[in-house]
Protein backbone atom coordinates (compact mmCIF):
# COMPACT_ATOMS: atom_id res chain seq x y z
CA UNK A 1 0.00 0.00 0.00
CA UNK A 2 1.13 3.70 -0.45
CA UNK A 3 2.91 4.95 2.18
CA UNK A 4 0.97 8.20 1.53
CA UNK A 5 -2.49 5.92 2.68
CA UNK A 6 -2.76 4.05 5.73
CA UNK A 7 -4.58 0.56 6.65
CA UNK A 8 -7.71 1.62 6.44
CA UNK A 9 -7.53 2.70 3.13
CA UNK A 10 -7.52 6.64 3.86
CA UNK A 11 -5.69 8.84 1.10
CA UNK A 12 -3.03 11.79 3.40
CA UNK A 13 -2.27 14.91 1.75
CA UNK A 14 1.53 14.88 1.00
CA UNK A 15 1.70 18.46 2.35
CA UNK A 16 -0.57 19.15 5.20
CA UNK A 17 -0.91 15.16 6.19
CA UNK A 18 -4.83 15.97 6.19
CA UNK A 19 -6.65 12.44 5.51
CA UNK A 20 -9.41 11.58 3.19
CA UNK A 21 -11.51 8.53 2.83
CA UNK A 22 -12.04 9.07 -1.38
CA UNK A 23 -9.24 10.46 -3.25
CA UNK A 24 -11.87 12.47 -4.87
CA UNK A 25 -11.58 14.67 -1.54
CA UNK A 26 -8.11 14.68 -1.62
CA UNK A 27 -8.15 15.96 -5.04
CA UNK A 28 -10.47 18.48 -4.13
CA UNK A 29 -8.35 19.38 -1.40
CA UNK A 30 -5.40 20.35 -3.02
CA UNK A 31 -7.70 22.37 -5.57
CA UNK A 32 -8.66 24.45 -3.15
CA UNK A 33 -5.54 24.55 -1.03
CA UNK A 34 -3.31 25.11 -3.34
CA UNK A 35 -0.16 23.34 -1.58
CA UNK A 36 3.26 24.24 -3.00
CA UNK A 37 6.79 23.43 -1.95
CA UNK A 38 6.64 27.67 -1.47
CA UNK A 39 5.24 27.13 1.74
CA UNK A 40 7.02 26.93 5.08
CA UNK A 41 7.61 23.53 5.90
CA UNK A 42 8.68 22.05 9.15
CA UNK A 43 12.43 20.62 8.74
CA UNK A 44 11.40 17.51 11.01
CA UNK A 45 8.70 16.09 9.49
CA UNK A 46 8.02 17.78 6.61
CA UNK A 47 4.95 19.29 7.18
CA UNK A 48 4.23 22.37 4.67
CA UNK A 49 2.47 25.57 6.70
CA UNK A 50 0.36 28.29 4.73
CA UNK A 51 2.19 31.12 7.40
CA UNK A 52 5.18 31.44 9.27
CA UNK A 53 2.79 32.22 12.01
CA UNK A 54 1.70 28.46 11.47
CA UNK A 55 4.81 27.02 11.64
CA UNK A 56 5.82 29.03 14.57
CA UNK A 57 3.05 27.40 16.37
CA UNK A 58 3.81 23.73 15.11
CA UNK A 59 7.56 24.34 16.87
CA UNK A 60 6.48 25.60 19.88
CA UNK A 61 8.07 28.93 19.04
CA UNK A 62 6.99 30.71 22.00
CA UNK A 63 5.87 28.23 24.49
CA UNK A 64 2.67 26.97 22.38
CA UNK A 65 3.20 23.80 21.80
CA UNK A 66 0.36 21.15 19.56
CA UNK A 67 -0.08 17.86 20.85
CA UNK A 68 0.87 16.34 17.39
CA UNK A 69 3.64 18.34 17.13
CA UNK A 70 5.71 17.86 20.51
CA UNK A 71 8.22 15.56 19.19
CA UNK A 72 9.00 18.54 16.25
CA UNK A 73 8.67 20.84 19.47
CA UNK A 74 10.92 19.11 21.37
CA UNK A 75 13.59 18.67 18.39
CA UNK A 76 13.42 22.54 17.53
CA UNK A 77 14.24 23.64 20.99
CA UNK A 78 17.61 21.75 20.96
CA UNK A 79 18.98 22.73 17.43
CA UNK A 80 16.59 25.16 15.80
CA UNK A 81 16.99 28.90 14.90
CA UNK A 82 13.71 30.86 16.20
CA UNK A 83 14.44 33.61 13.72
CA UNK A 84 14.53 31.59 10.24
CA UNK A 85 12.72 28.69 11.76
CA UNK A 86 15.29 25.92 10.34
CA UNK A 87 16.57 23.02 12.24
CA UNK A 88 20.45 22.08 11.79
CA UNK A 89 20.69 18.85 11.92
CA UNK A 90 23.97 17.45 13.55
CA UNK A 91 25.16 20.57 14.50
CA UNK A 92 27.23 21.40 17.39
CA UNK A 93 27.03 24.16 20.42
CA UNK A 94 29.49 26.26 18.15
CA UNK A 95 27.73 26.18 15.25
CA UNK A 96 24.67 26.32 16.22
CA UNK A 97 25.12 29.78 18.41
CA UNK A 98 27.32 31.14 15.31
CA UNK A 99 24.10 30.39 12.72
CA UNK A 100 21.40 32.38 15.81
CA UNK A 101 23.67 35.63 15.89
CA UNK A 102 23.97 35.77 12.02
CA UNK A 103 20.27 35.57 12.11
CA UNK A 104 19.15 37.92 14.73
CA UNK A 105 20.02 41.18 13.00
CA UNK A 106 20.71 44.36 14.90
CA UNK A 107 18.62 47.82 14.96
CA UNK A 108 20.44 50.21 12.42
CA UNK A 109 19.83 54.03 13.62
CA UNK A 110 18.31 56.13 11.26
CA UNK A 111 21.77 58.73 10.15
CA UNK A 112 21.98 61.96 11.77
CA UNK A 113 22.71 63.94 8.35
CA UNK A 114 20.73 62.02 5.89
CA UNK A 115 21.49 64.52 3.01
CA UNK A 116 25.23 62.80 3.03
CA UNK A 117 23.68 59.85 2.48
CA UNK A 118 21.95 60.60 -0.57
CA UNK A 119 23.08 58.70 -3.40
CA UNK A 120 21.62 58.77 -7.45
CA UNK A 121 22.22 55.60 -8.80
CA UNK A 122 20.03 52.83 -6.82
CA UNK A 123 21.94 49.44 -5.97
CA UNK A 124 19.66 46.39 -6.23
CA UNK A 125 16.42 46.03 -8.17
CA UNK A 126 13.99 46.86 -5.19
CA UNK A 127 13.14 50.24 -3.66
CA UNK A 128 11.05 50.54 -0.06
CA UNK A 129 9.24 53.46 0.79
CA UNK A 130 8.12 54.98 4.01
CA UNK A 131 5.62 57.22 5.26
CA UNK A 132 4.71 58.40 8.62
CA UNK A 133 1.36 59.86 8.90
CA UNK A 134 0.01 63.02 11.24
CA UNK A 135 -3.11 63.68 11.51
CA UNK A 136 -5.96 65.92 9.74
CA UNK A 137 -9.59 66.45 9.86
CA UNK A 138 -11.57 68.12 12.83
CA UNK A 139 -10.71 64.96 15.07
CA UNK A 140 -7.25 64.46 13.57
CA UNK A 141 -7.74 60.86 12.76
CA UNK A 142 -7.03 61.62 8.91
CA UNK A 143 -3.67 60.08 7.79
CA UNK A 144 -1.94 62.71 5.87
CA UNK A 145 1.85 62.11 4.81
CA UNK A 146 4.06 64.38 6.19
CA UNK A 147 7.49 62.59 6.15
CA UNK A 148 8.64 60.10 3.27
CA UNK A 149 12.23 57.98 2.95
CA UNK A 150 13.29 55.89 0.36
CA UNK A 151 15.91 53.47 0.18
CA UNK A 152 17.44 51.10 -2.08
CA UNK A 153 18.44 47.60 -1.40
CA UNK A 154 22.12 48.48 0.50
CA UNK A 155 20.13 50.07 2.84
CA UNK A 156 21.01 53.37 1.32
CA UNK A 157 18.59 56.70 1.39
CA UNK A 158 17.73 57.99 -1.98
CA UNK A 159 15.47 60.48 -0.72
CA UNK A 160 14.40 62.07 2.42
CA UNK A 161 12.09 64.87 3.16
CA UNK A 162 9.31 66.70 5.27
CA UNK A 163 6.00 66.81 3.39
CA UNK A 164 3.52 69.61 3.43
CA UNK A 165 0.43 67.88 3.87
CA UNK A 166 -2.26 69.52 1.63
CA UNK A 167 -4.76 69.02 4.74
CA UNK A 168 -4.33 71.60 7.73
CA UNK A 169 -2.73 69.23 10.37
CA UNK A 170 -4.74 69.48 13.45
CA UNK A 171 -2.73 66.51 15.08
CA UNK A 172 0.74 66.21 15.02
CA UNK A 173 1.08 62.56 16.78
CA UNK A 174 4.51 64.13 18.56
CA UNK A 175 5.27 61.02 20.36
CA UNK A 176 5.77 58.79 17.50
CA UNK A 177 6.30 61.09 14.78
CA UNK A 178 8.76 62.99 16.70
CA UNK A 179 7.35 65.85 13.78
CA UNK A 180 6.56 69.97 14.78
CA UNK A 181 4.97 72.52 12.78
CA UNK A 182 8.73 73.95 12.16
CA UNK A 183 9.45 70.78 10.13
CA UNK A 184 6.24 71.28 7.61
CA UNK A 185 6.97 75.24 6.89
CA UNK A 186 7.76 76.46 3.83
CA UNK A 187 11.55 76.16 3.18
CA UNK A 188 12.25 72.63 5.46
CA UNK A 189 9.83 70.64 3.70
CA UNK A 190 8.97 69.85 0.14
CA UNK A 191 4.96 70.32 -1.50
CA UNK A 192 3.35 66.59 -1.89
CA UNK A 193 3.94 66.94 -5.85
CA UNK A 194 7.21 67.24 -5.80
CA UNK A 195 7.78 64.59 -3.24
CA UNK A 196 5.56 62.36 -5.51
CA UNK A 197 7.68 63.19 -8.52
CA UNK A 198 10.59 62.59 -7.17
CA UNK A 199 9.65 58.75 -6.07
CA UNK A 200 8.02 58.35 -9.35
CA UNK A 201 11.28 59.44 -11.22
CA UNK A 202 12.92 56.47 -8.48
CA UNK A 203 10.99 53.99 -8.96
CA UNK A 204 10.11 54.21 -12.79
CA UNK A 205 14.54 54.67 -13.87
CA UNK A 206 13.69 56.28 -17.23
CA UNK A 207 10.40 54.36 -17.73
CA UNK A 208 7.21 55.30 -19.14
CA UNK A 209 4.16 55.12 -16.36
CA UNK A 210 2.14 53.49 -19.38
CA UNK A 211 5.14 50.50 -20.08
CA UNK A 212 5.32 49.99 -16.57
CA UNK A 213 2.06 48.60 -16.39
CA UNK A 214 2.50 46.82 -19.27
CA UNK A 215 5.85 45.49 -18.89
CA UNK A 216 8.71 45.73 -16.42
CA UNK A 217 11.45 47.38 -18.18
CA UNK A 218 13.42 49.11 -15.93
CA UNK A 219 10.78 49.94 -13.65
CA UNK A 220 11.79 49.07 -10.08
CA UNK A 221 10.14 46.59 -7.35
CA UNK A 222 8.52 48.40 -4.56
CA UNK A 223 9.10 47.29 -1.14
CA UNK A 224 6.98 48.34 2.09
CA UNK A 225 4.42 47.41 4.92
CA UNK A 226 0.96 49.01 4.20
CA UNK A 227 2.20 50.29 0.32
CA UNK A 228 -1.14 50.77 -0.74
CA UNK A 229 -2.19 53.20 2.19
CA UNK A 230 1.43 55.28 1.76
CA UNK A 231 1.06 55.60 -1.72
CA UNK A 232 -2.42 56.78 -1.40
CA UNK A 233 -1.36 59.44 0.53
CA UNK A 234 1.18 60.36 -2.13
CA UNK A 235 -1.71 60.38 -4.77
CA UNK A 236 0.49 57.35 -6.21
CA UNK A 237 -0.77 54.61 -8.30
CA UNK A 238 1.97 51.73 -9.25
CA UNK A 239 1.36 48.42 -10.70
CA UNK A 240 0.44 45.48 -8.34
CA UNK A 241 2.72 43.31 -9.54
CA UNK A 242 5.71 45.33 -8.98
CA UNK A 243 5.10 45.81 -5.14
CA UNK A 244 6.53 43.49 -2.75
CA UNK A 245 4.09 44.32 0.84
CA UNK A 246 5.24 42.57 3.90
CA UNK A 247 1.81 43.55 4.97
CA UNK A 248 -0.47 41.74 2.28
CA UNK A 249 2.57 38.73 2.22
CA UNK A 250 0.70 35.47 2.69
CA UNK A 251 3.32 33.53 4.41
CA UNK A 252 4.35 36.32 6.39
CA UNK A 253 0.54 36.50 7.66
CA UNK A 254 -1.57 35.27 10.14
CA UNK A 255 -3.15 31.91 10.49
CA UNK A 256 -6.48 34.56 10.26
CA UNK A 257 -5.15 36.33 7.17
CA UNK A 258 -5.42 39.13 8.78
CA UNK A 259 -1.76 41.51 8.71
CA UNK A 260 1.06 41.30 11.00
CA UNK A 261 2.41 45.29 12.51
CA UNK A 262 6.08 45.42 11.05
CA UNK A 263 7.07 45.99 14.39
CA UNK A 264 6.04 41.84 15.11
CA UNK A 265 7.56 40.83 12.01
CA UNK A 266 10.77 42.74 12.98
CA UNK A 267 11.02 41.21 16.02
CA UNK A 268 10.35 37.66 14.87
CA UNK A 269 11.98 37.33 11.99
CA UNK A 270 14.67 39.75 11.77
CA UNK A 271 15.35 39.60 15.61
CA UNK A 272 15.62 43.26 16.65
CA UNK A 273 12.75 45.87 18.08
CA UNK A 274 11.51 49.41 15.93
CA UNK A 275 8.99 51.82 16.82
CA UNK A 276 10.02 52.28 19.73
CA UNK A 277 9.99 56.51 20.85
CA UNK A 278 10.27 59.30 17.58
CA UNK A 279 9.70 56.86 14.49
CA UNK A 280 11.33 57.77 11.46
CA UNK A 281 10.24 55.72 8.33
CA UNK A 282 13.91 55.23 7.13
CA UNK A 283 13.40 51.97 9.93
CA UNK A 284 10.57 51.37 8.16
CA UNK A 285 11.97 51.18 5.08
CA UNK A 286 14.86 48.80 6.39
CA UNK A 287 13.02 46.70 8.14
CA UNK A 288 10.60 46.01 5.30
CA UNK A 289 13.72 46.05 2.78
CA UNK A 290 15.38 43.21 5.37
CA UNK A 291 12.11 41.30 5.74
CA UNK A 292 12.29 41.19 1.62
CA UNK A 293 15.69 40.08 1.09
CA UNK A 294 15.37 37.25 3.61
CA UNK A 295 11.95 35.73 2.20
CA UNK A 296 13.52 36.07 -1.23
CA UNK A 297 16.64 34.56 -0.31
CA UNK A 298 14.60 31.70 0.44
CA UNK A 299 15.83 28.19 -1.31
CA UNK A 300 12.54 26.58 -2.29
CA UNK A 301 12.36 22.79 -3.75
CA UNK A 302 10.44 23.73 -6.89
CA UNK A 303 13.79 24.60 -8.05
CA UNK A 304 15.48 21.05 -6.92
CA UNK A 305 12.82 18.43 -8.74
CA UNK A 306 14.17 18.15 -11.91
CA UNK A 307 12.20 15.12 -12.05
CA UNK A 308 9.01 16.57 -11.23
CA UNK A 309 6.20 16.34 -14.01
CA UNK A 310 5.68 20.09 -15.84
CA UNK A 311 3.29 21.89 -14.46
CA UNK A 312 -0.37 22.61 -15.68
CA UNK A 313 -0.64 24.81 -19.10
CA UNK A 314 -3.16 26.67 -16.89
CA UNK A 315 -1.14 28.01 -13.96
CA UNK A 316 -4.33 29.63 -12.67
CA UNK A 317 -6.57 26.37 -12.49
CA UNK A 318 -3.58 23.44 -11.92
CA UNK A 319 -6.55 20.57 -11.32
CA UNK A 320 -9.38 21.41 -13.89
CA UNK A 321 -12.19 19.82 -13.49
CA UNK A 322 -12.22 17.66 -16.88
CA UNK A 323 -8.99 16.19 -15.72
CA UNK A 324 -10.58 14.62 -12.73
CA UNK A 325 -10.43 10.78 -13.57
CA UNK A 326 -6.46 11.46 -14.11
CA UNK A 327 -6.06 13.21 -11.25
CA UNK A 328 -7.88 10.86 -8.75
CA UNK A 329 -4.78 8.54 -10.29
CA UNK A 330 -2.13 10.14 -9.23
CA UNK A 331 -0.14 10.23 -5.82
CA UNK A 332 -0.38 12.86 -3.35
CA UNK A 333 3.25 13.32 -4.07
CA UNK A 334 2.21 13.74 -8.15
CA UNK A 335 -0.92 16.12 -6.97
CA UNK A 336 1.79 17.74 -4.75
CA UNK A 337 4.32 18.57 -7.68
CA UNK A 338 1.53 19.65 -9.65
CA UNK A 339 -0.06 22.03 -7.69
CA UNK A 340 1.05 25.64 -7.77
CA UNK A 341 0.92 28.65 -5.10
CA UNK A 342 -2.13 31.30 -5.18
CA UNK A 343 0.42 34.20 -4.50
CA UNK A 344 3.76 35.17 -6.37
CA UNK A 345 6.91 33.59 -4.06
CA UNK A 346 9.53 36.65 -3.72
CA UNK A 347 12.30 33.60 -4.17
CA UNK A 348 11.19 34.29 -8.13
CA UNK A 349 12.49 37.52 -8.13
CA UNK A 350 15.92 35.97 -7.53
Amino acid sequence: MDSSSDAHGRHRCAACFRQFNKMEHLVEHMRAARHSGHEPRCDICRKHCRSFEALRDHLGVGGSTLPKAASCADAFAARGCAICLRVLAGAGAASLGAHRAACRLSRTPPPRALQQHHRTQPQGGALALGCKMVGAGSDGSLDVCARVCVIDEQENVLFEAFVRPLLPVTHYRYETTGIRPEHLRDGASVTVKSAQRRVEELLLDGEQPWRARTSRGRARLLVGHGLDHDLHALHMDYPAYLKRDTATYPPLMKTSKLSNSLRFLTLNYLGYEIQTGHQHPFEDCVAAMRLYRRMRGQQHHPRADAHAPAPAADDQQPFPSWRQRELERMTPEDLLRLSTPDYHCWCLDA
